[in-house]
């Protein structure tokens, strides 16, 4: 199991699937260019750059397979094992040892964020983002700990603005907002990807995400106390920022590049007060660039998982689900089911839009349907569908705000039923087959 970036990083230079960048770098712009080169191919490491002693990681994951190698399991058991370890989340137990990021400790004025090679990634981004900090908050009341992810601004030294939409952090912070309280939180940086994986699994407020990494990791993940703020952390982080989401303070937080691939606007945002910064002697910082395959997938998947189980109360014969890359793994699904009543498919594509505001498009697929080729997609859809009868169209519905094509929010959803009919005429739709040929091998000719 994969605990710790650090053993991530083993295993991915023994696979050849971490690209070490020895030239220098900018930390501006130029990172994220070469970070964009390798999307999809490999991890980058980059070694050298400019201004700073610490190296700089990004595309830690770069495809489905590696998260899934991530966590111990085959491409196609992904969700599944997502599933199983939403659905029973360990404990974790706290570690006896000193963690590595504890070995550099700052607190007070020696505070300073610019000290760490934080990119500014795309041309009208509004300043220095951190992208893959977890960010882990607890609720004082049950005990149980909130982790997500969030773009976060650095203004200077000691200060960043944070983007929260209405989930989780957002309900508990209002709280403490209420009451006139600061909330006290930690944001790691550089974990095992397992960590990232749990993080945007879609849950019951009050759900643990640790703990669903802990069920990833095979009870592996131990935490440690923090110096300054009452939270635990994973003791194998390189680099954990202590802090304070202030109440009643709101600064202009953005534009930031975000998921869609274009700019979410500026806007006033809460605030974070950083009252400490651990790290290890030799700290290797982790970088997001949005609207990599590292960034949407990682949000992808767990959107998949969440979807799938809907999706089962409804129609229990469904198969599997693809949030594709091209809608930046948000805004299509491809549904997969083994239709055995007619009208099942519409009612998976209900199904999947009461699962996700977000979600825009609907495609229902039968099973014999690769999800994941689109070129077989589109043959479907252009073979078994009629949209007279299989089309569904939903106005005014509330989606993504971060759509551009959206009015404030407010979008128009369509459902496609490709799906055969039971009645079909068979001679119709017999696929040509040639035998023999799952069987014959190209190097057998040559």
């Amino acid at each position: 199991m994969f605990e710790s970036l650090r053993k991530w990083m083993t295993y991915l230079e023994a696979q050849d699937h971490l690209a070490k960048i020895k030239k220098e770098v900018v930390i501006n712009h130029e990172l994220a260019g070469v970070t964009k080169l390798f999307d999809g191919e490999k991890t980058c490491l980059f070694e050298n750059v400019k201004h700073y002693e610490m190296p700089v990681i990004s595309n830690v994951v770069f495809d489905r397979k590696s998260i899934a190698d991530s966590v111990g399991v085959e491409v196609d058991k992904l969700i599944d094992k997502y599933l199983a370890c939403m659905a029973e989340p360990l404990p974790c137990e706290y570690s006896q040892e000193k963690p590595a990021h504890k070995s550099c400790v700052q607190v007070g004025d020696a505070v300073n964020l610019l000290e760490l090679p934080i990119p500014i990634h795309h041309e009208k981004d509004g300043g220095q983002y951190i992208t893959a900090g977890l960010l882990i908050v607890k609720d004082v009341a049950t005990g149980k700990q909130n982790v997500s992810i969030h773009r976060l601004q650095v203004f200077n030294e000691k200060e960043m603005g944070i983007l929260i939409l209405p989930r989780h952090l957002w309900h508990l912070f209002s709280q403490y907002e209420a009451r006139g309280e600061a909330l006290d939180i930690a944001i790691c940086i550089g974990a095992a990807p397992a960590l990232l994986l749990a993080s945007q699994a879609i849950t019951p407020y009050g759900v643990d995400e640790l703990e669903i990494a802990n069920a990833m990791l095979d009870n592996q993940l131990k935490l440690v106390k923090c110096e300054t703020v009452n939270v635990d952390v994973p003791e194998h982080c390189e680099i954990v920022i202590e802090g304070k989401l202030v109440p009643s303070v709101r600064k202009v937080e953005g534009p930031f590049g975000e998921f869609p691939r274009y700019y979410g606007p500026a806007g006033d945002r809460p605030v974070i007060n950083v009252t400490a910064i651990c790290r290890r002697e030799d700290a290797i910082y982790h970088t997001i660039l949005p609207g990599t395959k590292e960034h949407l997938l990682l949000g992808g998947i767990a959107r998949e998982a969440s979807m799938l189980r809907t999706i089962a109360h409804t129609v229990p014969t469904v198969k599997a689900v693809h949030i594709t890359f091209g809608s930046s793994c948000r805004y299509h699904a491809v549904v997969s089911i083994k239709k055995e009543h007619e009208g099942e498919g519409k009612n998976a594509i209900l199904a999947a839009f009461s699962n996700s505001h977000e979600i825009k498009h609907v495609i229902v697929v039968d099973d014999d349907i690769d999800i994941f080729d689109a070129d077989h997609v589109e043959w479907a859809l252009a073979t078994r569908f009629q949209a007279g009868e299989d089309l569904m169209l939903i106005k005014g519905s509330l989606g993504s705000k971060l759509d551009p094509s959206s009015d404030k929010g407010i979008s128009d959803k369509i459902g496609l039923d490709a799906t055969l009919r039971l009645d079909r005429d068979s001679n119709k739709f017999q696929v040509m087959r040639i035998p023999g040929l799952e069987q014959m091998k190209r190097e057998d000719y040559l």
